[in-house]
């Protein structure tokens, strides 16, 4: 799976920390107060936001393992949490941060998930997180997910998981053919077969629960207005790039429809943030 721009992760990260749904990462928060210390592999990093939208909830001392398979978006991570951080130092292949009261050890691997899943959730840290990951896998990939947290008991934070919903305004006359063609593009193989696009937080949490695990979720849609205008249109363009991919529009028809959408006065994207634990 290619990696995605560092301009739009860095255009995406202040909708995707706002949108967080709150009562989600109390639960997760909750789950590990009163202990001194979590240790976290975040899966499918990008450039570090999981680790800026959540460390706040966690315990004073965290370790985390950033993952991706991108190395230059690993890079960059390091260096974005450089510059986000108090204080920063190198300590041999990790980070040590400061950030408010807290400290975190940050270390980077660079893996294929769709390979060496199982060795990589056999390091056994305390929490598994993901943002945006899990419509970019196939219900394949998420039944064998899931069926290794449930043997090694590990507990999942996955934020952001796209679920289908999109609202733009005004409205445009080729809104609905647009956005099917995104959805049907959205099913497309990523690198993990099939995907599993907006069914992703459903099939989590449907074979989370058949796994015995308790399973909370949250709406954290995007709501964007004049405010994000940069993100709106970067937004559309990849819309309707991913539309034209299908052959299923009219490309005179898309491309107005592009034209209105990077003015777009507001959206509304759909998203849903899932937080299972074994009992």
């Amino acid at each position: 799976m290619a990696g995605f721009s560092p301009d739009w992760l860095a255009l995406r990260e202040p909708a995707d920390h706002a949108a967080r749904n709150p009562q989600v990462l109390g639960a997760v928060g909750s789950h590990f107060a009163g202990r001194a210390s979590v240790s976290v592999v975040d899966l499918g990093c990008g450039a570090g936001s999981t680790l800026r939208g959540s460390f706040a909830a966690l315990p004073d001392r965290q370790h985390w393992t950033l993952v991706d398979y991108d190395a230059d978006l690993l890079a960059h991570a390091r260096r974005r949490l450089t510059e986000w951080a108090d204080e920063a130092r190198e300590q041999g292949e990790e980070l040590v941060l400061t950030k408010g009261a807290k400290v975190l050890t940050v270390d980077t691997r660079q893996v294929d998930l769709a390979k060496d899943l199982e060795w990589v959730l056999g390091w056994q840290p305390d929490l598994v997180t993901a943002a945006a990951l899990f419509d970019l896998v196939s219900k394949r990939w998420i039944e064998r997910f899931v069926a290794v947290l449930t043997s090694l008991k590990l507990p999942l934070y996955a934020a952001l998981n796209y679920d289908g919903r999109e609202q733009w305004k005004p409205e445009h006359r080729a809104d609905a053919g647009v956005h099917a063609a995104f959805k049907h593009h959205q099913h497309g193989d990523k690198g993990f077969g099939p995907s599993a696009g907006p069914d992703a937080c459903d099939l989590l949490a449907e074979a989370f629960r058949k796994s015995g695990f308790a399973v909370s979720t949250g709406d954290s849609a995007w709501r964007l207005n004049d405010r994000h205008a940069p993100l709106l249109e970067m937004l559309a363009q990849g819309i309707a790039d991913a539309a034209a991919e299908t052959g299923h529009l009219d490309p005179g028809l898309l491309e107005d429809w592009l034209a209105a959408r990077k003015t777009a006065s507001s959206a509304l994207v759909g998203h849903h943030d899932l937080w299972a634990r074994p009992v």
